[in-house]
C-alpha cells in the first residue's frame, strides 16, 4: 500500500481554527472511506498552549456538529513538518510567512493557505478567539467548504 497522504493545518496557537481544521476534515475524510489513506494532524506557530484541549468553544461549536476535538492536544510547529507532510496549509497570511520564512531556509513542502481549496470570497479563517461562540461557528464553516475541495484535490492524487 502506497503512503498515505499527510495534511497538517497550522494557525498560531494550535487551539482554535488549525484543531478544528484537523476535526473537520479527519471527519470529511471518514465519510468519504479514505481514513487509512490520509493522516492529518494540527499545530500552531505559537509555544503558548502546547499539550493543551482545544478551546472549549471550538470544543462546543464542533460537538453541535458532530465532531468531536477533545481529545486533541496542542503542539508547536517544527522544521521538520515540512520534510513530514504532503500539504502545509495555514489558516492566515501571518502564520503563513512565518512558515514561509521557515521554508525558505530548510525546504520541503511549500505551505499555502488553507482556503486556497475554498470558493468563498474570504482567503483567511478569522482567528475567532477574541470574539462570541458565532465566531467559530463561521469557522467550521470556511473550513467545512475548504476542507471538501482540498479532499478533491487529494483524491487526484491518490488516483
Amino acid at each position: 500500500m502506497a503512503e498515505p497522504v499527510k495534511v497538517l493545518f497550522v494557525c498560531l496557537g494550535n487551539i482554535c481554527r488549525s484543531p478544528s481544521a484537523e476535526g473537520v476534515f479527519r471527519a470529511l475524510v471518514e465519510q468519504a472511506g479514505l481514513a487509512e489513506k490520509i493522516d492529518i494532524d494540527s499545530c500552531g506557530t505559537g509555544h503558548w498552549h502546547i499539550g493543551k484541549r482545544p478551546d472549549a468553544r471550538a470544543q462546543e461549536a464542533a460537538r453541535r456538529r458532530g465532531i468531536d476535538i477533545s481529545g486533541l492536544r496542542a503542539r508547536q510547529f517544527s522544521p521538520g513538518d515540512l520534510d513530514s507532510f504532503d500539504y502545509v496549509l495555514a489558516m492566515d497570511h501571518q502564520n503563513l510567512a512565518d512558515i514561509k520564512d521557515v521554508w525558505r531556509q530548510n525546504g520541503g513542502t511549500r505551505p499555502a493557505l488553507f482556503l486556497e481549496y475554498g470558493s468563498s470570497k474570504h482567503d483567511e479563517v478569522p482567528d475567532p478567539y477574541y470574539g462570541g461562540a458565532d465566531g467559530f461557528e463561521v469557522v467550521l464553516d470556511l473550513i467545512h467548504q475548504a476542507g471538501e475541495g482540498l479532499l478533491a484535490d487529494i483524491r487526484g492524487r491518490l488516483t
